[in-house]
């Protein structure tokens, strides 16, 4: 391929996504457009959906009726958010912690207690300031009371916390009231916004040794809060705004907390955030944006949230009331089960491969058994490879059952993930194509592209709580492609083109062969890169030149020194030209893409470089010596594969007979999944899940042609004997 047609192919990319871009619609508004009136902010903290119901908490349950609702994800800067640190979020309208005392996680010290203001001055905001430098997030403490302040917006303050959120960047707080019935009336009516701390349930089982348990129980302390909540509501002003969020965990362990709106905004319905894309998820960030938007203040710009909106229900009724909350409580049981789920899963998935693939390698080499003996083995090993490599997109399938409502959540997901395995697996093996050695592989890869590409396109809905999919407690990432689905996708993706275009070259039709995988390269590109679909900004970096590589592999072309430059540069100048034109939309509209062009305009793009490569490095180190495997492995397999002569990839040299492009294709693979592990944060994930599609799909092509030779030679011995 000439430089003119790979340009060709960079301006065809570029310009599908761009139209693409420039067509997306504009996201939701808010339900009402009214003049600004009053607003009230009542946080809390340690509160889930699950603590709601009619009879315990009357008044929350009254606000789901006849407002609109969510799950919010609170993860601020630490694994578990204490109630300085939601609270400090607020101030900042960004990720912001306190500082915690004590040595060893961060998520087993005990949370500070929040402390009234004295002085006119919050205590501790200068620890806190030095805290919120040292994490590199570019959070500004005191952004919310800054920003009210020159739009001339009074914020009446009610409460410890409410003091933080209130607070200028100097630490002093005006008009501050602490929590007392009898002056609710006032503190109600003095500013348009008010902020008011309810207190926050601490569970007595979880919190951290060395923090003052309560006394309470965490069912009365709901149910004092509610009744707080309450109260609030009965002494604001008419026709106010109400949102009600709940800013912390209730202890060491972290969860989605509620988020509820009622008010002329806010009818019955359910609360969307088009920072997460996910009807009835909003995040914490969302919360001080939402305030200035229907509050009059004037919001800075580069802010993480987007401003609540409502996708209203038909009635008030109880029984809507019910649904919506039994689709909250599933948010809340989904995130959470999964959530410690998914390490067992990954160590059982890759040591089990491990075990099975050593026992190939006995086999392969006699050690195990006789021919016969051999045969069968090898038979069995095949099946669970393709079954293996069906485990990634079971996984998602998995979450077309409500497998979190069983009492037992291992057994249920297990089941739900074997089921879609054995039903994958069967279809690959037992089809038409099973009798052919890249036939499994092409089925499996299909299945794995077309179920991840239907989910991106139709708004990640199985991806999260899944098991190799999107957590919402971590708030990493909401919607679009992470980098354990990129690295699915992309590894699925070159294994099917590269199985389609060895059937072509095989046939004599190299061209043909290449259209195709260009075909499949630029869908996959599309889906990844378009920031209303997969908005990966390091996904087509890391996958063009591996797909580029097949292409000129396909077509006989050397890859020389220039043709590599030209693909570098094509794909960064593609990351750019997506993230430009993702920033050219409205705000709230933008995805991290084009907030990055908007960090890179307001100087602060290198503290996210750093902030990223610090994450990377500290997974790579920080679990030593294990993650160190990765890049360890990486390395031997460029070697083996770049010396077609050396003892580990002889194995392959019949298989790649059979397959004129399967090597050419791994090679795609490893380049892919190397510059991915290079360029994104957290980028270790990536080459460690490629390969749980990629190493299982490869042994069951080199079992099969192992198989064949069996065959054949049991048939020379007879043959001979006769």
């Amino acid at each position: 391929m000439s430089r003119r047609s790979l340009a060709a192919l960079f301006a065809t990319l570029a310009t599908m996504i761009g139209l693409s871009v420039t067509a997306f619609p504009p996201s939701a508004q808010a339900a009402s457009t009214d003049p600004f009136g009053a607003t009230v902010l009542i946080g809390t903290g340690g509160i889930t959906w699950t603590d709601v119901s009619k009879e315990a908490t009357p008044n929350l349950w009254m606000l789901l009726r006849d407002g609109s609702s969510a799950a919010m994800s609170i993860r601020s800067v630490d694994t578990n958010t204490c109630p300085a640190d939601g609270w400090l979020g607020l101030s900042a309208t960004s990720r912001a912690a306190a500082p915690r005392p004590g040595t060893g996680a961060v998520q087993q010290r005990p949370c500070a207690p929040l402390e009234e203001p004295t002085g006119g001055m919050v205590p501790r905001w200068g620890e806190y300031l030095r805290a919120t430098a040292d994490r590199k997030f570019d959070s500004e403490l005191g952004l919310l009371g800054k920003a009210a302040a020159a739009s001339d917006v009074c914020i009446k303050p009610v409460g410890p916390g409410a003091a933080i959120a209130a607070a200028m960047p100097d630490g002093t707080v005006d008009r501050y009231s602490s929590y007392d019935e009898a002056n609710l009336l006032v503190d109600m009516n003095t500013c348009p916004l008010t902020i008011v701390d309810v207190g926050s349930v601490r569970d007595p089982d979880d919190v951290a040794e060395g923090e003052e348990a309560p006394d309470a129980s965490r069912a009365e302390q709901v149910k004092a809060v509610d009744e707080r909540i309450g109260e609030v509501i009965t002494a604001a002003p008419g026709g106010a705004d109400f949102i009600v969020a709940s800013l912390s965990d209730a202890g060491m362990t972290e969860r989605l907390r509620l988020a509820v709106a009622r008010g002329p905004h806010y009818g019955p319905g359910v609360l969307n955030s088009q920072s997460t894309r996910q009807p009835g998820l909003v995040q914490a960030q969302d919360l001080p944006v939402t305030l200035m938007s229907i509050t009059g203040v004037k919001a800075p710009s580069g802010l993480g949230g987007t401003t609540l909106t409502s996708d209203p229900a038909p009635d008030n009724s109880e029984k809507r009331a019910s649904d919506r909350l039994q689709n909250l409580v599933d948010y809340d049981l989904a995130s959470h089960e999964v959530h410690s789920l998914v390490p067992p899963f990954f160590n059982t998935f890759a040591y089990g491969q491990l075990v099975i693939y050593l026992f190939v390698l006995l086999v392969w080499k006699g050690k195990i058994g006789g021919p016969d003996t051999r045969r069968r083995v090898l038979r069995i090993v095949r099946i669970i490879a393709v079954a293996a490599a069906s485990v990634p997109a079971s996984t998602f399938l998995a979450n077309l059952l409500p497998w979190w409502r069983f009492s037992v959540p291992m057994v249920s997901i297990v089941a739900a993930v074997g089921l879609f395995v054995a039903l994958i697996a069967y279809a690959a093996l037992r089809g038409p194509w099973g009798r052919t050695a890249l036939g499994p592989l092409a089925f499996v890869s299909a299945v794995t592209v077309a179920v991840l590409a239907g989910d991106i396109l139709t708004g990640s809905r199985l991806q999260q709580s899944s098991l190799m999919g999107l957590q919402p407690v971590v708030a990493g990432r909401f919607y679009g492609m992470g980098n354990v689905t990129f690295a699915l996708f992309a590894t699925s993706s070159l294994l099917l083109a590269t199985a389609i275009s060895s059937h072509l070259v095989k046939q004599g039709r190299p061209r043909v062969a290449a259209m195709f995988v260009v075909a499949i390269g630029v869908a996959t590109v599309v889906i990844d890169g378009a920031p209303f679909w997969g908005a990966d900004g390091g996904g087509p970096p890391a996958y063009i030149p591996g797909v580029a590589y097949l292409i000129l592999s396909i077509l006989g072309l050397r890859m020389t020194w220039q043709r590599v430059a030209l693909i570098g540069l094509g794909s960064v100048a593609l990351f750019f030209a997506v993230a430009f034109l993702d920033w050219l939309r409205a705000p709230d509209d933008r995805s991290h893409l084009g907030r990055f062009i908007q960090a890179i305009l307001d100087g602060n793009a290198l503290d996210i470089v750093v902030r990223k490569g610090e994450q990377n490095l500290n997974i790579l180190l920080g679990n030593a010596p294990l993650t160190l495997l990765v890049p360890a492995a990486l390395l031997f397999v460029i070697y083996v594969l770049a010396r077609p002569t050396s003892w580990g990839s002889r194995g392959l040299g019949k298989a790649a007979e059979k397959a004129p492009t399967l090597r050419a294709g791994l090679i795609a693979v490893v380049i892919t999944l190397t510059i991915g592990f290079l360029i994104n944060d957290s980028g270790t994930a990536i080459p460690a899940v490629g390969a749980t599609v990629a190493v299982p799909l490869i042994v069951s092509v080199v079992v099969r042609n192992l198989e064949d030779d069996l065959r054949s030679g049991a048939g020379t011995r007879r043959a001979r004997r006769s």
